[in-house]
């Protein structure tokens, strides 16, 4: 069961200048956090699953979500990992279809939710709020559909290379006293944003630390060359 002990005015929210909500008037915002509900979410707690109906959109104040598909085969392929200030579920919201993805908690985190209507009235009340949703909307798809194209067409090494860059610049986010940044990642994770069998990331992690492009400590890992693994990963 989620819990609702804590609750933060999203004027005084850390990660508000990182938000998609961080353009919105006083009143507007005042409107949102007055109507919206705060929860915490265990690790493993699912905030959503793909194929209901959105009753909302959930802000992230702190933590880290999951968020993927499940394949035929049962097989889950993780889209993203989203951090503190995403906004998630706001797409299916604008196109009233139902979640196309499910979004399951990390480690333990903290959400706020605004219900439907009240998003929905923002919507209305704001055009300009409206349109930059719609051209973010567009722009992530886009850059999805991208990536996709190019992942696609990259061998496994090259993948996973580009999913510890990508994971890197996630978890950096934090900013724990400005230390190295360690991705917290259970080794079924990675091999599901990287496409492969777990084996596979096991065996590509152990020869990236022989080559002391990364450091691991129990499931965390460290990068120490990023402009290695930009080479590796083809990202020019």
């Amino acid at each position: 069961m989620k819990s609702s002990k804590f609750f933060i005015e999203c004027s005084d929210c850390q990660v508000k200048g990182r938000s998609k909500f961080a353009g919105l008037c006083e009143k507007d915002l005042d409107s949102i956090s007055y109507n919206k509900s705060c929860a915490e979410y265990k690790k493993g707690q699912v905030l959503f699953h793909e194929g209901t109906r959105p009753l909302g959109v959930f802000c992230i104040n702190h933590g880290k979500i999951k968020v993927y598909k499940v394949g035929f085969d049962g097989k889950e392929q993780i889209i993203q990992i989203s951090k503190p200030g995403d906004l998630l579920g706001y797409k299916a919201m604008i196109s009233e279809e139902t979640y196309p993805v499910t979004a399951e908690a990390l480690e333990d985190t903290k959400v706020c939710f605004v219900p439907k209507g009240d998003f929905l009235s923002i919507l209305d009340e704001a055009p300009s709020f409206n349109n930059m949703l719609l051209r973010e909307a567009c722009k992530e798809l886009g850059i999805m559909a991208d990536s996709l194209t190019s992942l696609a067409q990259k061998s496994v090494r090259e993948r996973l290379a580009v999913a510890l860059l990508m994971l890197k610049d996630t978890y950096g986010v934090d900013g724990i006293d400005d230390g190295p940044v360690e991705i917290n990642l259970t080794r079924e994770d990675l091999a599901n944003i990287v496409g492969t069998a777990t084996e596979t990331v096991i065996r590509l992690l152990h020869d990236f630390k022989q080559e002391k492009l990364i450091e691991t400590k129990g499931r965390k890992i460290r990068v120490l060359e990023p402009k290695q693994l930009i080479k590796i990963g083809q990202l020019y």
